[in-house]
């Protein structure tokens, strides 16, 4: 069984648009809450850093569907303009992540690579048993990320107000019903413990007598 606090999770996005439009949005967390706020409820800026974006500190609050949120803080380490954005983490969670644009054509494909270390008691605790469901969450998080990017694109070009009407209005934040969560987590549970008692019964079969 995994125990050990570290996730690492990459996300892909394709999106019709520039690398530089994608990266405009994306190098602005303090619009976060506006456009990605089924994930992103709140942030405040601690430090605004260099003009090019390096040094800004950027305290957030998220969740994603399961009923706890994050309390976390970003710094920008490394900017470049259309290609690169590197930030490190510490709070609730302590990592680093690189988001990375490359044009193809009319779109650009966009990844995020996300390593961090849990640090929430929460999420600590739990991850030898709930770490499938902790990383459906991450998972379910980015997807509504990439929804969200699609909508923004559409209000980031638009030039009149009718324009603005193309673009849904960004959902908000939702969560998984408890008693789902918990029937899940009793699921897994049972699955590790039945894979554990297997692995310990092969290794007792082919142990030397």
């Amino acid at each position: 069984m995994e125990m050990t606090n570290t996730y690492r999770f990459v996300t892909r996005w394709r999106v019709r648009a520039s690398a530089w439009e994608a990266y405009d949005i994306i190098s602005q967390p303090l619009e976060y809450p506006r456009w990605w706020p089924s994930v992103y409820l709140d942030c405040r800026e601690i430090a605004r850093g260099a003009e090019n974006g390096i040094g800004r500190r950027v305290q957030f609050h998220t969740k994603g569907l399961l009923p706890y949120t994050l309390r976390w803080e970003s710094q920008v380490v490394e900017a470049v303009v259309g290609q690169r954005l590197v930030v490190e983490a510490s709070g609730d969670f302590n990592g680093h992540g690189v988001w990375s644009f490359a044009p193809d054509g009319d779109y650009v494909d966009i990844t995020f690579d996300w390593n961090i270390a849990v640090g929430k008691p929460l999420l600590r605790y739990l991850t030898p048993v709930l770490r499938p469901v902790f990383e459906a969450n991450h998972r379910w998080a980015m997807q509504q990320g990439e929804i969200c990017l699609r909508e923004e694109l559409i209000r980031y070009r638009a030039r009149t107000p009718e324009d603005l009407l193309a673009a849904a209005e960004p959902r908000g934040p939702v969560e998984v019903p408890v008693g789902w969560i918990a029937v899940s987590a009793v699921a897994i549970s049972t699955i590790a413990f039945i894979a554990l008692l297997r692995r310990k019964s092969r290794k007792a079969q082919t142990a030397p007598a």
